[in-house]
């Protein structure tokens, strides 16, 4: 509901409209497009994707009709040789994309491509696609991680300004002092941080677009944390840029 709603965590992202050079595309790595292999959206107009249920109508009616940029899609197959790159014409850009870019680029002027999580790596493989991706940063794209630091979707509480849990307050913090204090061995070896972990990450698919995000962190980059915060008391909305 975030695509629709005016909050704390929607009005930073549309702040950053202001702070982040306009790029000549975006690559959105969303914890919704989880595969066995690796692909890369290639259509020039990709579809908006509704990939959930049970929300008003509202939210249906949603559509971000952004380019698609086969050119790039090219260019990200290239940068990840010998990786096999499927050039995907089928998928489009899925709600953990477009709910982030209705607010931070609302025209839908800007093109968009997504490239999927191979659900069969383990987590230091997705750390270094984001290196392999990083020069794409020089080439004016932005490079996007969609995702939530602790979800889990179990433990929720039905009111989104729910108390935060123990174990998911913890987790966040621990993450986010990594985050802060470059630890990037500590955040791909999330295990490391603990039994809250198990609770904060049930499955990877939505920490693993952070590891992207941080594979590309140059020497000189620092991490800017521009949202904290809990909705439902379990879903963290940390967001950060680099």
């Amino acid at each position: 509901m975030n695509a629709l709603t005016d909050n704390a965590y929607t009005r930073a992202l549309r702040a950053q409209r202001e702070l982040l050079p306009r790029p000549r595309a975006i690559l959105c790595i969303s914890a919704h497009w989880y595969t066995r292999g690796t692909g890369v959206t290639a259509m020039p107009w990709p579809r908006t994707i509704h990939d959930f249920g049970g929300f008003p109508q509202a939210l249906f009616e949603v559509r971000y009709p952004a380019p698609g940029d086969p050119a790039l899609a090219q260019e990200i197959q290239r940068l990840l040789q010998p990786l096999e790159v499927v050039a995907d014409e089928a998928w489009g850009l899925d709600h953990g994309t477009w709910q982030v870019l209705v607010h931070l680029y609302p025209q839908a002027d800007v093109p968009v491509v997504q490239l999927s999580i191979d659900a069969t790596r383990p987590a230091a493989f997705h750390y270094e696609l984001g290196q392999r991706l990083a020069p794409l940063r020089e080439r004016g794209v932005l490079i996007l991680g969609s995702g939530n630091i602790v979800h889990n979707l179990r433990t929720i509480v039905r009111q989104e300004q729910a108390p935060v849990q123990d174990w998911a307050a913890r987790f966040g913090a621990q993450v986010r002092e990594a985050l802060l204090g470059r630890d990037h061995a500590a955040l791909i070896d999330y295990p490391r941080f603990g039994a809250d972990s198990a609770l904060a990450v049930p499955t990877p698919d939505h920490y693993l677009p952070m590891l992207y995000v941080l594979g590309t962190q140059g020497h000189a980059d620092k991490v800017r944390i521009f949202t904290e915060g809990f909705q439902y008391g379990s879903l963290d909305m940390t967001s950060f840029a680099v």
